[in-house]
């Protein structure tokens, strides 16, 4: 959530700003002028609340010296008792409209960067460069009917299990995936990441004060059972966040790199770039084309204040499809989860500085969708390639020939091809990675 003195002008903020980027992203400017007036209300109640302990503290001290001076101080006692009654409800009254006013505050999205292209429309998203040469052939498979010529994925009874888009992942398919997954994690690692496998759950209270509340019924998957209710996560990002929280500092997986750094200056935009760079080597390592845009305002959750996307290029269906977003949310994440970075002392005397980190996150690799689009993009007649990126990662396996074919009328039928030496035999011993 934003910071309660962006709207506060004696404090140095400018709501003209918040209703700014609430116009940029296309969302309700009203909600600043209501948070605007309840924290009026909120002060004013405070500043009632203080006069009257300030009273109350008085009056204590006038029975304190009566007494001391053994002197009747019934009446005043009789005076403080009214006033504690008082006190309650006022404090009462503040702890609403404190309630009221942060409830108003949380809807409202992060500052937008001045950086971000203003439109609600994501056929606006700014090219910010590409990078490979694109396949244009003509009549390419798909990556759907990719897999099931290779025999890489049950989906008949991945739908039957799971439902609609489930899958097994079958033959050299979780080879491939793993391999993914390490060359992903081998590379982040060279770049002095630190390897975290986080809860694929978070219970609700956690899960809001990182993502936001609307995802709840929308987006996510919610548990119920024994104990609190718990929620799937999207990405571990929303894990990530909650795993550093008070500190001081569809089916698939993902490698995601997470950063939390200063607020200093412009470490978290440069920072930004660098994440950004990072995925993009990834994906020239892979060898697949690609373009990075600059999301549009009206597309940013309110956690962003801005957001790329590198899309690759599909070569089936000629089009480029989101593969990696990589999103700066400079303290909005973090006020929530009290996660601060301490720093040094300016002055003898001065009290120590304890500002809110800046939270960042980008995918490096969400594994299904990039194996979708590496089949698309090293198809042959024949097989598929493997990238030789993925190669140290795997079994000597650097082709996957088609097990099936379609038939003239679009059916799959077996293809009369031994498997390759030493793979099992159809319907011989599986194993699980699970």
């Amino acid at each position: 959530m934003l910071d309660i003195n962006e709207f506060r002008v004696e404090k140095g903020g400018d709501p003209e700003r918040v209703r700014e980027s609430q116009r940029r992203r296309f969302a309700d400017v009203g909600l600043v002028d209501k948070v605007v007036q309840l924290d009026a209300d909120w002060r004013n109640a405070r500043f009632a609340l203080d006069q009257v302990k300030k009273e109350f503290n008085a009056l204590n001290k006038q029975i304190g010296e009566l007494r001391k001076a053994k002197q009747d101080a019934g009446e005043l006692q009789e005076r403080t008792k009214a006033m504690k009654a008082t006190i309650a409800e006022l404090e009462a009254k503040e702890g609403e409209i404190a309630a009221a006013r942060d409830a108003a505050l949380l809807p409202i999205g992060n500052l937008v960067h001045d950086s971000v292209p203003v439109s609600d429309n994501e056929d606006n998203n700014a090219v910010v460069r590409t990078w490979g040469e694109p396949r244009q052939e003509e009549k390419l498979y798909n990556h759907v009917d990719l897999v099931q010529l290779l025999d890489i994925v049950d989906l008949e009874a991945g739908t039957s299990v799971a439902g609609g888009r489930g899958y097994y992942l079958t033959n050299e398919g979780p080879l491939l995936n793993q391999a993914l997954i390490n060359a992903a994690l081998h590379f982040a690692y060279r770049r002095g990441f630190k390897p975290v496998h986080t809860p694929f759950f978070m219970r609700q209270d956690i899960m809001a004060e990182c993502a936001q509340l609307s995802q709840f019924d929308e987006e996510l998957y919610k548990v119920t059972g024994e104990g609190d209710d718990k929620y799937l996560i999207a990405t571990s990002e929303q894990t990530l966040c909650a795993m550093h929280r008070k500190d001081w500092i569809h089916q698939f997986e993902k490698v995601e790199q997470f950063v939390i750094c200063s607020p200093e200056g412009n470490q978290s935009w440069e920072v930004m770039e660098e994440m950004l760079g990072n995925a993009e080597e990834f994906y020239q390592a892979l060898g697949l084309p690609y373009r990075v845009v600059n999301i549009v305002s009206g597309e940013l959750n309110n956690a962003a204040a801005k957001k790329y996307d590198l899309e690759a290029w599909f070569p089936a269906s000629k089009t480029h499809r989101e593969l990696v977003s990589c999103s700066n949310c400079t303290d909005y994440q973090s006020r929530r989860l009290d996660i601060r970075v301490r720093t040094p002392k300016t002055a003898p005397g001065a009290a120590e500085a304890k500002p809110f980190v800046h939270m960042l996150n980008s995918t490096l690799t969400a594994t299904q969708r990039t194996l979708c689009c590496v089949l698309e993009n090293y198809q042959t007649p024949t097989g598929v390639r493997v990238p030789p990126a993925l190669q140290p990662f795997l079994p000597g396996i650097d082709f996957i020939p088609f097990r099936k074919a379609l038939d003239a009328k679009g059916k799959l039928v077996d293809l009369p091809k031994p498997a390759p030496a030493g793979a099992p035999a159809a319907g011989g011993e599986a194993m699980s990675t699970s």
